[in-house]
């Protein structure tokens, strides 16, 4: 359930890698706590560059970043980092140990948690993202899917109440996306995270509360997921398409088929929308 509080108040934000190389311009934006935010656009659009400056990895050229109540500043960024958490597109990147288990484990020791705790909480998160039985593993046996349960496994070791999903489902299999989406719609049912998807899956921005649409560095539309592929040159222009079965629905209605049971276009659209949202 969405808190009432805000995790991030953004006011006019602005960066550049250069006087040449200008990625975000004036972007005003806010993220309730406990919501599920999907940030789409064409690539280049500066989406990963927005993430890394809410993580505080990048800090903005003007404007200003609040998180829950703090601003964003050199002077807090240590204070600040620990609330968030971040999952890359690749997992490999994100590995530090030899195996699952020291990997979990690393971000618990630099936060110099008492043994007993670390152990507990490797062993709740591994069981919660159901790789218990891959901990003496070495990353390099796992597949894809397995690997990015490890690198969320070790990110939500260390209880952050915001999570950034770069581009995390993209470098996998079908059955991997699907199985990492379950693990999303979960951490969202829970209550316990605000987490920002930067996404080119329609299902995974579906599945979010709000889609935030970045063109050329702004904010080009801030909508629900279905008005967002309700929108057909809104989806041409993030280079996305809807999900199979809502594409289905409108080409019948293009074509003036009847749909059975008396059901009209719009019900079985909205039928349709009901199912991702409740998955």
């Amino acid at each position: 359930m969405e808190g009432t509080g805000l995790a991030f108040e953004l006011q006019q934000v602005s960066f550049a890698y250069g006087p040449e190389q200008p990625v975000l311009g004036d972007v005003t934006l806010d993220i309730l706590q406990g919501s599920w935010v999907s940030l789409v656009g064409p690539n280049g659009c500066g989406k990963s560059t927005l993430a890394k400056l809410l993580g505080g990895l990048l800090a903005v050229n003007s404007g200003s970043i609040i998180v829950e109540g703090t601003p964003l500043l050199r002077e807090t960024v240590q204070q600040i980092r620990p609330r968030i958490g971040m999952v890359f597109q690749n997992p490999d990147n994100q590995f530090i140990g030899a195996t699952v288990e020291e990997d979990i484990a690393f971000g618990l020791e630099g936060r110099c948690l008492p043994r007993a705790e670390m152990v507990e909480r490797v062993k709740r998160y591994a069981d919660k993202l159901e790789i218990g039985h891959l901990l003496a593993k070495h990353p390099a046996e796992l597949s894809g899917g397995q690997k990015q349960r490890v690198a969320v496994a070790a990110i939500l070791a260390m209880e952050p109440g915001i999570v950034i999903f770069d581009e995390a489902s993209s470098m996998l299999d079908e059955k991997a996306r699907g199985e990492l989406l379950n693990i999303l719609r979960e951490m969202k049912h829970s209550g316990k995270y605000t987490m920002i998807s930067i996404t080119h899956d329609a299902e995974e921005i579906m599945a979010s509360d709000r889609a935030i649409v970045l063109r050329d560095g702004r904010i080009a539309a801030d909508l629900k997921p279905r008005d967002l592929f309700g929108d057909e040159e809104l989806l041409d222009s993030c280079r996305l398409i809807a999900p199979y079965e809502v594409r289905l629905v409108r080409e019948l209605c293009r074509q003036g088929i009847r749909l059975p049971a008396g059901y009209c276009g719009e019900e079985v659209a909205e039928a349709l929308w009901q199912l991702y949202s409740n998955k």
